[in-house]
């Protein structure tokens, strides 16, 4: 067991916790219909992006810490 790769347990927890986190990424999606047509490039969906991550974040982050003990 000691020659296998490491599993990335945040990557799989973070594919449990994305459906937590439906309403923040429904956010981000509408924003960037909204925007799909500024040739500005002025508008952007920063915030909504940030948001869906802290949800999937917050929701990671304790059983993250648990596994690394």
């Amino acid at each position: 067991r000691e020659d296998e790769d490491p599993i990335d347990q945040k990557k799989y927890l973070e594919e449990i916790c994305k459906p937590k986190c439906v309403r923040p990424l429904r956010a981000y999606q509408a924003c960037v219909e909204r925007i799909k047509g500024d040739e500005s490039g002025s508008k952007h969906c920063t915030g909504q992006y940030f948001d869906y991550w802290t949800c999937v974040d917050t929701c990671v982050a304790p059983k993250l810490f648990g596994k690394l003990n």
